[in-house]
């Protein structure tokens, strides 16, 4: 057969390859980027769903609209109000198949060959992929645990001039970086400096431990004038309810979220009804702030279980950052007294002792730093995290003490 040639510039994901050895009896894996099914509200959810088919089943089992469930995207302009968003509206959103969908919109809209997209380095790997199937150029920008660094940002602009600037700003994936508000500031001013569309991906910032973090770019989108104009904002409810509804939303300019509706049209005519609906009936039961602090308080308590035992297994032979919310460690070899400081090779030695990360590589666009590796903290429980550290730290040929 003769494929589209556009297959030629993306491959199957590093990750996607890694979980097929996960299967594998006796694994403790660190490499999943999914929440804890533990955590889910099941009779929450439960009670939701019951509750649609008792009092609109015609309505929540039929098509429906392209932009989105009218009952949902009210619950989610409220949703948003209650985190500090409280410029978007029902009208100013459309509901997505999880915020992936969301991103492939963007790219679908906005991108092709011979345009440049800026991400950071590292990033989402599905964003690069997602990207990368559209045609453009996807170039990294350099981070550290404050976020991207803007300085490098406005130079990488000037330099290539891009369509559009991807950002995960809360609590990244992969990084945990949480971006200052400073430099959210500073990234408004360069998207309408420059007229550059920002695109926000925000599907960990209810993931926090402890202080609240800086506000959206899109709630501080108020304080820059015109910078809405070139600002999308995408949100999932797959981190903090549940992945397998597949409920995410894009909040974009009219022009952008008219062209992206069509798009979706022709993907998928619509997110499913039923999903959404019961989305909507659990956001307006209530049980949201609940299920947060929950899952805020267990998170919490696993990452801090994880940084202190890299520290005691590890010592000067890793660097990282301890992340103040989301699921993830960004880490990196530091090759201290010549010891091993490939990631890809790590991976390996870790699996053959029965635990699993992702190698950090995958998580370029380009130039990638073969030092760094990914840790989730999020499906595993305390003790399984600490016998999880013991094995990677023989795997590494770490002394412990």
């Amino acid at each position: 057969m003769q494929f589209a040639k556009r297959l030629d510039l993306v491959e199957t994901s590093a990750i996607r390859e890694l979980f097929k050895l996960l299967g594998q009896p006796g694994i403790i894996s660190f490499a999943g980027g999914f929440p804890d099914s533990a955590m889910f509200d099941v009779e929450g959810i439960q009670q939701a769903s019951e509750q649609v088919l008792r009092d609109a089943p015609a309505s929540a089992l039929q098509y429906g609209a392209t932009e989105g469930f009218p009952a949902l995207r009210e619950e989610l302009a409220h949703f948003l109000s209650q985190k500090g968003i409280s410029n978007v509206s029902a009208n100013s959103l459309i509901v997505t198949t999880g915020s992936q969908q969301a991103l492939d919109l963007v790219g679908k809209t906005m991108l092709e060959a011979g345009d440049v997209a800026l991400v950071e380095a590292p990033t989402f790997l599905a964003t690069i992929q997602c990207f990368k199937l559209y045609g453009p150029q996807v170039l990294g920008v350099p981070i550290d645990e404050h976020g991207v660094r803007v300085d490098l940002l406005e130079e990488m602009i000037i330099a290539h001039r891009p369509k559009l600037i991807y950002l995960v700003p809360t609590f990244g994936n992969p990084s945990g970086a949480l971006l200052s508000l400073e430099r959210r500031t500073k990234v408004l001013e360069l998207a309408v400096k420059y007229k550059t569309l920002i695109v926000e991906d925000d599907p960990y910032g209810d993931l926090y431990f402890h202080d609240e973090p800086p506000p959206t770019l899109l709630s501080l989108s108020d304080q820059v004038p015109g910078s809405r104009d070139w600002l999308v904002y995408c949100g999932s409810l797959s981190k903090v309810l549940s992945p397998g509804l597949r409920v995410g939303w894009m909040v974009a300019p009219a022009d952008l979220l008219a062209k992206a509706t069509m798009c979706k049209q022709f993907s998928d005519a619509h997110t499913s009804t039923f999903a959404q609906a019961t989305a909507a009936s659990y956001l307006k039961s209530g049980r949201m702030p609940q299920t947060l602090s929950h899952v805020r308080q267990v998170y919490g308590a696993r990452a801090v279980s994880m940084g202190q035992g890299l520290v005691k297994h590890f010592g000067p032979a890793l660097s990282f950052t301890q992340p103040l919310g989301g699921l993830f460690f960004w880490a990196k070899l530091t090759g201290h007294q010549g010891q091993l400081a490939d990631g890809v090779e790590f991976a390996k030695r870790a699996i053959a002792n029965g635990v699993a990360f992702v190698p950090g590589a995958p998580f370029y666009a380009n130039n990638p730093d073969a030092s760094t590796f990914r840790l989730s903290f999020a499906t595993s429980s305390v003790s399984l995290i600490e016998q999880g550290l013991e094995r990677l730290a023989k795997a590494y040929g770490a002394h412990l003490p």
